[in-house]
């Protein structure tokens, strides 16, 4: 069930017993959804080519990567699961 904001609810109901309104409503919101999709390919799109840009000016893209969802992380969280990495990579002998 879905609210559309008005005093009417829409049920799974057959297309045509959708009121004017209800139509309408569902037009903009796929316009809306479909207008967000295309902003999202484009700002994808321009982080690809910020990370190509990278690449050629000589800086490693995959660790470049690393570093970004590293700085997304919480400070505290990020310590913590680098001393269970460093816990466990001394276990196996690798540091």
């Amino acid at each position: 069930m879905a609210d559309f904001g008005g005093t009417e609810t829409v049920t799974m109901a057959a297309p045509q017993s959708l009121t004017q309104t209800s139509r309408e409503k569902l037009r903009q919101m796929v316009a809306r959804i479909e207008k967000l999709e295309e902003e999202k390919k484009s700002i994808a799109d321009d982080i690809k080519e910020s990370y190509a840009e990278a690449k050629t000016l000589g800086f490693d893209s995959k660790v470049l990567r690393q570093v970004i969802r590293l700085r997304k992380q919480d400070r505290q969280e990020r310590e913590e699961q680098e001393m269970v990495r460093d816990l466990y990579l001394h276990a196996l002998g690798e540091i």
